[in-house]
């Protein structure tokens, strides 16, 4: 299954709190859209974030992130990981 890294370009007040609990909404719905929330990054001051998650397509992961909260992603790429 494809891996897509999403870009969250401004997230007003972005907390480490907050982002936490986003991943955690995308964790419990994910799976329903078939998108599995692998990890996130994010920095607070910027308010910028990032999400990896593998799906079966970029849309997957939009859905999921719609539904679990409303952050919409600014940009998604497909990925490969560099193990």
């Amino acid at each position: 299954m494809p891996f897509f890294m999403d870009i969250h370009y401004k997230i007003a007040g972005l907390t480490a709190e907050g982002i936490a609990e986003a991943h955690r909404r995308d964790l419990e719905v994910g799976p329903k859209h078939g998108a599995k929330f692998l990890e996130y990054w994010f920095n607070a001051e910027t308010g910028r974030a990032y999400c990896l998650f593998e799906a079966p397509t970029a849309e997957a992961g939009e859905d999921a992130h719609r539904e679990a909260h409303g952050l919409l992603a600014d940009e998604i790429t497909q990925v490969n990981a560099g193990r």
